[in-house]
């Protein structure tokens, strides 16, 4: 069974990632098929828009396969940059796709998944949708152009979740840019009908589209633009959380203090950085640089099996505090590389791309 379904529906190019076994997780035959795919819809006329979905109805797509990375974390790391390296490529090539790309992200949607899918033109989610960049509790820093995103979220969300590796439903998913619209799932059907008729995207999705309900990040704002607006260290967050004694901050204190203290250190750096780029291809390059000293790490194996493959939830960081991880250490993690990603340069800025 192909584990993607490339096919002409109408006028639409349609792409679904059909490995709902493992909630539709990429490995690198998927990446390369679909930019194969969408090589060969850009140069076909009768091919107008292209719709991007997973099988089943549990998963648009939970991340990259993290067996590989894991596998390559303890073994040859040539194999997990090589993932990264054209994992990257696809994700540039969606947010620059000269057709629309209407992404319909139903479902758990994480790590490689927001890649794919939240870079698009037109980015749906449904009241089934879980967005996360959870990597800092395996020990890496969110990647695939997601810090970039989340650099832009209102106020201090997107730090905050980066952080804390939350999890948001449909409102919040919106609210924070992370999607355009909320389309119920039973009404996914007849929207992808009405595109493969030809109807225009925006304007399609958008008459599907209803409320997405309530956005309990917007309502926190208040402490989370306090907690982490302006602190330049994750000990400094870790402060004014704890002096607000609330049910929120608690959780989120909770979580941070959870997380590897190196990927934290390093998380919240590429999110600030972020703030300053102007195209995907720029955080793309910063995040494989940032995975490829991971996969020398001992966090990235350790936190993988803890959380993937042992499950018993109690990772072993190294180092083990926050105090311990210095400033050249996190530097380190920013350094050029001798192979830097290879991703040319776009003219027009990620913000136009809307």
């Amino acid at each position: 069974m192909s584990t993607v379904l490339a096919r002409r529906q109408g006028a639409i190019g349609r792409l679904t990632v059909n490995r709902p076994e493992a909630l539709n997780a990429l490995d690198l035959p998927m990446i390369r098929a679909m930019l194969t795919a969408l090589d060969e819809w850009e140069s076909d006329p009768a091919v107008t828009a292209v719709v991007l979905d997973g099988a089943g109805d549990r998963a648009f797509c939970a991340g990259g396969d993290i067996g590989v990375v894991h596998s390559s974390a303890v073994g040859d790391p040539a194999v997990a940059r090589t993932l990264w390296r054209e994992e990257y490529r696809l994700d540039a090539r969606l947010a620059r796709y000269p057709k629309p790309v209407v992404a319909l992200m139903d479902g758990i949607t994480m790590g490689g998944g927001i890649g794919i899918g939240a870079h698009a033109a037109v980015r749906v989610v449904t009241e089934r949708s879980v967005l996360a960049m959870p990597e800092v509790a395996i020990g890496l820093a969110p990647d695939v152009g997601g810090t970039l995103l989340l650099a832009r979220a209102p106020g201090e969300l997107g730090v905050h979740l980066a952080l804390t590796a939350g999890r948001v439903g449909p409102g919040d998913a919106v609210h924070c840019g992370l999607a355009d619209h909320h389309v119920p799932a039973g009404r996914l059907a007849p929207l992808v009908e009405d595109l493969a008729a030809g109807a225009a995207p925006e304007a399609t999705v958008a008459k599907y589209a209803e409320d997405p309900g309530p956005a309990p990040l917007a309502a926190a704002r208040c402490w989370i633009d306090h907690a982490y607006g302006g602190a330049t260290t994750v000990e400094d967050v870790l402060y004014r959380l704890d002096a607000i004694d609330e049910p929120g901050p608690r959780e989120a204190r909770a979580a941070i203090t959870a997380a590897a203290p190196t990927a934290l250190k390093v998380t919240l750096r590429a999110v600030r950085q972020a703030r300053g780029m102007t195209s995907i291809e720029e955080c793309l390059r910063q995040d494989f640089r940032l995975c490829s000293r991971f996969l020398a790490h001992p966090d990235l194996a350790e936190g993988i099996r803890a959380a993937i493959l042992d499950k018993d939830r109690s990772p072993r960081w190294r180092p083990g505090t926050l105090a311990e991880v210095d400033d050249a250490a996190v530097e380190a993690f920013f350094a050029p590389l001798a192979d830097e990603l290879d991703l040319p340069e776009q003219s027009t800025l990620w913000s136009d791309h809307r």
